[in-house]
């Protein structure tokens, strides 16, 4: 054996069968918590580049018709209004993110969750939204197909 303080001294077994238990320790840790990690923080998921959507037909939409459609991974709604003018908006509220609609009854844009309230342009009228909703433009095609796809900043 060696002497203390010389170079080369040797470890003992209890010194191998630590390092071997406190791996196995630690791979058994890491195997544990790293699914756990990754199901508490999920990675961020990019929203697809969507430009624009066509959501139905002139004929579909009567005055004060309305309808909830998709535009990439968030909810869009477009109505017509009582003048007959084809407006689209995210369906997305300014205040929690709730889902808004249209209420025939009030002729303006309503988010239910906490009584919300936008006008046929989007501005905010009443209740806790604080921002008026993100417009989208609207294009109807040759055929009569109605497309909606996003304002260009620097025109909003």
């Amino acid at each position: 054996m060696a002497q203390p303080g010389e170079r080369g001294t040797r470890v003992s077994r209890r010194g191998v069968l630590g390092w071997i238990l406190g791996g196995g320790l630690a791979a058994f840790l890491a195997g544990v918590f790293y699914p756990v990690a990754r199901y508490i923080l999920p990675p961020k998921q990019s929203e697809p580049k969507v430009a624009s959507v066509v959501v139905g037909k002139v004929g579909d939409f009567p005055p004060n018709g309305w309808k909830i459609f998709r535009f990439g991974n968030k909810p869009g709604i477009i109505l017509r209004t009582p003048d007959g003018d084809l407006r689209a908006f995210t369906a997305v509220c300014t205040h929690l993110g709730c889902t808004v609609q249209y209420r025939e009854d009030f002729q303006h844009i309503w988010c239910a969750c906490h009584n919300g309230h936008y006008d046929l342009h989007g501005k905010n009228i009443s209740g806790p939204p604080p921002r008026p909703l993100t417009p989208f433009r609207v294009t109807v095609t040759d055929e009569g197909k109605i497309v909606v796809s996003h304002i260009p900043e620097e025109e909003a």
